[in-house]
């Protein structure tokens, strides 16, 4: 292990020297993906369909921006349905050369966090290598922290994820991303990876925590990886059954926690609660669809797209033109390429990649806080924000807020939720609060909530003089959003809590709350 770690360092070292020197524009970047992902496919029937081979001459010959124009004007915006039932469905049943040259041996499943049927995602073996490459580059990344000591890199990294022993559906295997990722680790990072084959494999997510907790002292942990709610509820287990104060006690060279999925602010709080000292944390957005982006160095605000391997990025405009009240996309949508957006405005993410997605509406929202670099926060998703009167209040408003509510009122808030409800002739917002303490002042807490968010939101401040005419507020234990994913079968992995509940989400969510006694009747809206 030394010597993969010496070579590790080697590598990170020469990374950051080849990172400095000048890069292609993004733009430049972009144009070269496309034209590689229309070169590989073009002899599939969805390539044949939309003549890739025009296109790619267009990327040749044409003019500067001429090929874009071609490309959006002649491939359709897909959303998973349509794309499922016009050309998924047939490779998902064995077929080859669909969208993807070959045959598609492995299906990540998702449901999102919206929607109840699951997803079937292709994850191709070029797929499978972009997202080892993109992780190698991110380790490599942290050759820019300067404090890090030089024997981090033969340390263990515990990858919290879906088992690997995946679901044999005859003509292909299916799971969770992380399992199937897990499942093709290179062999040289075998002897750092935890938890280890045998119980990345189990199934059941409470044994495995099980299994990991027994044996988290015998391992020499440098890095975790994971959603934060998961490695928050291992680390707290751990901590119990070994009687200790912190996870420093159990792995005390523990120094970096690379997480994803979902905004860390609402967990930090908790989280740093059970370290002896701080760490490094490193932002990912790792989707079922493609490693899309990776914050790449100290004090970034946001994550870096990643550009140059195996995806293509369009930006949809997250406004009334393109998007109605539901989140749902409007017909012919405004488009435009990385080097067409703005820094501080809202887009929906548009992805072509080497899995076979094709102008494909993966349903996150982001926007650019440097776009220069590249460089972007998820704000939410285009179903995941309540817009029942003009209000336009996005998930990342409700981040900040329930923060900054939190740390006055001194709370730990692991998970929340939030409905729009009609009520009277108007409308109301009805939150779900999760805490750790068990003496709350819900009032107190639905006043602070209610200013926070008109303090950041001027449409949310202006509708709650008219139409948005309540705020209501539930304050529930943490366990209570946990036993419903239970309930669901959506504990582990990526899975991760809808911060919006809407449709018949709802009615679900307040009926599994009266069944199991964490609310006693129906609030009167």
């Amino acid at each position: 292990m030394a010597l993969v770690g010496s070579l590790l360092k080697k590598g990170i070292h020469i990374s950051n020297i080849v990172a400095n020197r000048r890069k292609a524009s993004l733009h430049i970047q972009q144009k070269k993906t496309l034209a590689k992902l229309l070169a590989k496919a073009r002899y599939t029937e969805f390539g044949e369909k939309y003549n890739f081979d025009e296109l790619l001459s267009s990327i040749l010959f044409s003019e500067k921006g001429a090929y874009y124009d071609l490309y959006k004007k002649t491939v359709p915006v897909y959303d998973y349905n349509k794309i499922f039932n016009e050309w998924w469905h047939r490779s998902l049943e064995g077929e080859k050369d669909i969208c993807w040259p070959g045959q598609i041996k492995y299906y990540a499943l998702s449901s999102g966090t919206s929607e109840a049927a699951t997803k079937h995602i292709p994850v191709t073996k070029a797929m499978s290598r972009a997202i080892q490459k993109t992780s190698i580059r991110q380790i490599l990344s942290l050759g820019h922290y300067k404090d890090l000591p030089n024997d981090l890199y033969e340390k263990g990294f515990l990858m919290l994820g879906g088992s690997t022993n995946l679901n044999n559906q005859d003509k292909h295997f299916e799971g969770d991303l992380s399992g199937i990722t897990a499942k093709q680790i290179p062999y040289w990072f075998r002897p750092y990876y935890k938890p280890g084959e045998k119980i990345a494999a189990q199934k059941d997510w409470g044994l495995k925590l099980e299994e990991i907790t027994k044996q988290a002292h015998e391992w020499d942990i440098g890095f975790i990886v994971g959603v934060p709610a998961w490695i928050q509820l291992l680390m707290e287990k751990i901590i119990a059954h070994y009687n200790v104060k912190t996870i420093h006690d159990i792995w005390p060279n523990l120094q970096v926690f690379a997480h994803g999925g979902v905004s860390f602010e609402p967990y930090r709080k908790g989280f740093e609660k059970l370290l002896a000292r701080p760490l490094i944390y490193i932002n990912t957005y790792l989707a079922s669809e493609g490693f899309i982006a990776y914050q790449t160095r100290p004090g970034a605000q946001g994550m870096e797209l990643v550009c140059d391997n195996g995806i293509f990025f369009e930006f949809i405009p997250f406004n009334e033109k393109n998007f109605d009240s539901e989140g749902t996309l409007m017909s012919d949508p405004e488009t435009l390429m990385i080097d067409q957006v703005e820094e501080g405005k809202e887009y929906a993410l548009l992805l072509s990649t080497c899995a076979g997605s094709w102008r494909y509406l993966i349903g996150d929202t982001v926007k650019f806080v440097d776009k220069a670099k590249g460089e972007i926060v998820i704000t939410g998703r285009t179903k995941h924000y309540l817009s029942l009167c003009g209000e336009h209040l996005s998930v990342d408003n409700m981040n900040k807020a329930v923060d900054l509510v939190s740390d006055e009122m001194g709370l730990t808030v692991k998970e929340f939720t939030v409905c729009g409800i009609e009520y009277g002739s108007m409308f109301a917002h009805h939150w779900y609060i999760g805490v750790e303490e068990t003496d709350v002042n819900a009032e107190e807490l639905k006043t602070r909530l209610d200013a926070k968010l008109a303090d950041l939101n001027d449409d949310y401040a202006v509708e709650r003089r008219h139409a948005l005419k309540e705020v209501f507020v539930t304050v529930l234990p943490n366990k209570a959003f946990y036993d419903w994913m239970n309930s669901k079968g959506k504990m582990g992995g990526q899975h991760k809590f809808p911060r919006v509940f809407k449709n018949f989400l709802m009615d679900d969510w307040k009926g599994f709350l009266q069944k199991n006694g964490y609310i006693t009747e129906p609030p009167s809206h």
